[in-house]
């Protein structure tokens, strides 16, 4: 229930501290947007002018049988009708262009900042709901642009110009005109209680039909694989019956609110024919300034009703701008230097020294041991995975890191890769600390093969490639050679320009690995990182790749971590984890003469082997 709260947390329809960020986004475009409030002014007077013609034409011409004045009268109508539609098309055409372009550089904003923010905030907030900002949320804004802000200046500019003209025309009409205004304001005060609860309950409704929708189609083949298709229908038919019921009462809102307001217009114009029609009798006022205040009435009324919708716009604005500020407001914590310093060679010496990490705090009971704050007899410590872990890896060395589940291993290579920052201790690489580097060339240096391969939408060669503009296909393919993907390759149609489907989903989890091992060795890294990488690999393409693993640790620092010890026998050294502390360092056969916890692992597979045999 948590990742609703986002959704839910719509109290307010106007923000004054969000409307002037928002606003700012106008700034690049003041130019479009003058133009356009300029436009919106001209409109405005020609719209309150017509009515006025009105009364000119009855008054001066119809009553005096002035045809060629009436035709004079017309010909100035229909003009104003054409110029007001140029002004409308022109002023659309303007904000609309204005708002895609807006909407266009707050999305790239909003990705942008989304690169640079650490993995731990990718840790803490669902997929969808990043989707969510980066799509839905920004439309909302585009509707705010382009049909909300200025197009409410208009409204307010005719509503005050035909208050001026009405008092101007016969203040006591407008006095009886405006006497259903306090009623008005009541059926649009309680519109606004309604219309806000109802679209609090949709918005909180579709986060949770798009986060349900997320899970249960991510997981599909779980749901089929264990028959719940019957269960998941029933939680869903529930949680799209709320999104029915909170729309409906929207809908009951706004088909009370319209009707109401029409009613309440037709009053006016009831009193107005019943006091106006008395004045004219008594020759105090002109029918055609009677016909003219009927026609003013009507356009005064039009946008009160529109502003129902322009309300809507505007809290959907502010909750969406609420949402979006808050992404970007996020701090990136991994920081490029302020001068970041780049080395002009790397030889790839890594060491770690005295490292404590922990992924973030947790509460619990006191302890004397542990670094924590807090009152109420609860404490605030670090949950830590790392514990002073120390060790070093000399340029071109191997070094394999094991472990139980949990002990830490993976935890080393995000921190070296700087993912995430250590809490203490420093890592370096070549001597310097890693916080001090260019953050850039720091992960172009090293090479990495995980367990879960990623492959993006293209072909097998963009995959390889990510875009690295030197890795030419002459080294994709030999890449490929290497790691015996050629021979996969060969059953395909397209070869290396084979598409690749979202995912890789076409493709068996060990074709997907040997493409990252072409990954790696086509971008010749300095530094290699087998997390995994063999697997998820058959007996069969794991024989196939192990000789190009080796020409591609030659000559590199190369840090690996499997569970598989048989793939790690050759290494350099071992490093053995558990609980987030080095526990054992040595060879193969120094672990296994130790009779410590390398030794348990090994004795445990092998056992496990026997078994399966």
């Amino acid at each position: 229930m948590t990742q609703h709260h986002e959704e839910e947390a719509i109290d307010k329809a106007y923000d004054a501290h969000l409307m002037r960020r928002l606003l700012r986004y106008l700034l690049p475009y003041k130019l479009q947007v003058i133009a356009s409030m300029a436009i919106i002014g001209i409109a405005s007077l020609l719209q309150v002018s017509s009515p006025y013609l009105t009364k000119i034409g009855i008054d001066n011409y119809i009553a005096n049988r002035d045809l060629a004045g009436l035709n004079t009268v017309v010909l100035i109508y229909l003009a104003i009708i054409v110029c007001s539609f140029a002004l409308g098309y022109l002023q659309t055409y303007i904000m609309q262009l204005t708002g895609q372009r807006i909407m266009f550089d707050l999305r790239l904003q909003i990705f942008t900042h989304l690169q640079t923010l650490p993995l731990s905030f990718f840790d803490r907030n669902p997929v969808g709901r990043l989707m969510t900002r980066v799509t839905t949320d920004v439309d909302v804004l585009n509707e705010l642009f382009t049909t909300g802000v200025v197009t409410l200046l208009g409204d307010l500019l005719a509503l005050l110009g035909i208050v001026a003209i009405l008092f101007v025309l016969n203040a006591k009409l407008a006095l009886v005109a405006f006497s259903v205004v306090p009623l008005l304001f009541l059926i649009t005060v309680a519109f606004k209680i309604k219309a806000r609860d109802s679209y609090r309950r949709v918005r909180t409704a579709i986060a949770r039909i798009n986060a349900f929708l997320q899970e249960q189609i991510s997981g599909m083949s779980i749901v089929q694989l264990f028959s719940h298709e019957e269960r998941s229908f029933r939680r869903f038919e529930a949680i799209n019956r709320v999104h029915l019921k909170a729309n409906l009462d929207s809908v009951m809102a706004y088909s009370l609110f319209y009707p109401a307001v029409e009613i309440v217009s037709a009053l006016a114009i009831a009193l107005m024919i019943w006091y106006g029609g008395g004045q004219v009798l008594q020759k105090e006022l002109t029918f055609g300034a009677l016909v003219a205040f009927i026609q003013y009435s009507e356009k005064f009324f039009r946008p009160i009703a529109d502003l129902s919708e322009k309300y809507n716009i505007l809290q959907s604005a502010m909750a969406s701008s609420e949402r979006i500020f808050k992404l970007l407001d996020t701090p990136v914590d991994i920081r490029q230097p302020e001068r970041p310093l780049r080395l002009s060679e790397i030889r790839g010496e890594i060491e770690f020294r005295n490292v404590w990490f922990a992924y973030g705090k947790v509460e619990s009971k006191p302890a004397a041991n542990r670094e924590a704050s807090g009152s109420d007899g609860r404490r605030t410590e670090w949950d830590w995975v790392l514990r002073d872990v120390s060790f070093r890896v000399q340029p071109g060395e191997s070094i394999a890191i094991v472990g139980h589940t949990g002990a830490g291993k993976t935890t080393l290579t995000s921190l070296l890769m700087r993912f995430y920052d250590v809490q203490r201790g420093q890592i370096l690489l070549d001597g310097h600390d890693i916080r001090q580097l260019d953050l850039r060339q720091l992960r172009n240096a090293f090479g990495f093969v995980l367990q879960d391969v990623f492959l993006f939408s293209g072909s097998i060669a963009s995959n390889i490639r990510l875009g690295t503009p030197w890795i030419t296909e002459e080294a994709i393919y030999r890449a490929a050679q290497d790691v015996n993907l050629d021979e996969f390759l060969e059953g395909l149609g397209n070869g290396l320009s084979e598409e690749v489907k979202e995912r890789g989903s076409t493709l068996s989890t060990g074709q997907k690995q040997l493409i990252a091992f072409a990954r790696a060795l086509a971008h010749d890294p300095r530094n290699l990182i087998l997390d995994e990488a063999t697997s998820s690999v058959d007996t069969d393409t794991e024989l196939k790749i192990r000789d190009a693993i080796a020409r591609l640790m030659k000559g590199r620092t190369s840090i690996i971590i499997a569970h598989r010890l048989s793939t790690i026998q050759n290494a350099s050294k071992i490093l053995v984890m558990h609980k987030g502390q080095v526990r054992e360092v040595g060879s193969h056969q120094e672990l296994l003469a130790k009779r410590g916890i390398y030794y348990k692992l090994y004795q445990l597979q092998y056992k496990d082997q026997v078994l399966r045999v």
